[in-house]
């Protein structure tokens, strides 16, 4: 990707994103903002500037998206900052905090709601009903037990998925006219031409947490994970929740 597509990139997050916590910057910081904002293209605004622990970069926050400059901020550095010796990750684990949410705020009345065993394991996933990727997600649930998914039908890919979540939200069994389409192709009957549906505004939701792709699952802690996750994956995100640690 070339940086004008990532400017682009960093156009639509500053779009879709949440409003931060103001915290106050070092007179460095506001000064390396001045600078650097205007270099990165019409519509960009830079949330913040912070100095980092490594290699004497500062942190520019665009939305969701992190980028890295040096203290004039001539250079701008796009990619993943790894510390060589641990392996981890700064930059996604930076991105994760700033994407993190609070769970009991979400808007469960416009999700679909399943609970399989104990449910106690509890994730809210946001899917479009013509998404490859979430009808494989939704297989991966199938064969999962204790658990409970709330599903935000986020309609993003297709004109028609609009009207798939429709029929789907308006039918006597939800959940099952779900699960009968995203597992087994099956077609819900149309709904009611004065059936409300919540389209809308989970559509608005989904573009306020700044989701750009489909599945979205999000965490009682507050994390996500974008895209699907395979059993193994789950259950290992499943199991750092219950210890306590991070993942």
């Amino acid at each position: 990707m070339d940086l004008k597509q990532c400017m682009a990139g960093l156009t639509m997050a500053v779009t879709f994103s949440m409003a931060g916590l103001v915290v106050a910057q070092t007179p460095q910081e506001v000064a390396i903002k001045k600078l650097v904002e205007p270099r990165l293209g019409d519509g960009v605004k830079v949330d913040s500037v912070t100095k980092t622990p490594y290699a004497g970069l500062y942190e520019v926050r665009v939305g969701s998206e992190v980028l890295y400059t040096d203290d004039k901020a001539q250079f701008l550095f796009i990619g993943n900052v790894i510390d060589t010796r641990t392996g981890a990750n700064y930059t996604r684990a930076r991105v994760d905090e700033i994407n993190k949410i609070k769970f009991s705020d979400l808007p469960l009345e416009m999700a679909l709601k399943t609970v399989k065993g104990d449910g106690k394991r509890v994730i809210a996933v946001f899917e479009d009903p013509n998404c490859g990727y979430c009808k494989r997600f939704r297989q991966t649930l199938a064969g999962m037990d204790n658990i409970t998914v709330y599903t935000f039908m986020y309609n993003i890919l297709a004109e028609d998925s609009t009207v798939k979540s429709k029929n789907i939200w308006c039918s006597a069994d939800r959940n099952k006219a779900w699960d009968e389409w995203m597992i087994n192709g099956k077609v819900a009957p149309n709904a009611p031409a004065n059936c409300v549906t919540p389209n809308e505004k989970v559509l608005e939701l989904g573009h306020k947490l700044n989701i750009r792709g489909t599945p979205a699952i999000f965490f009682m802690d507050g994390t996500r994970v974008p895209g699907a996750m395979d059993a193994k994956a789950l259950e290992e995100k499943f199991a750092s929740l219950k210890s306590g640690k991070a993942n």
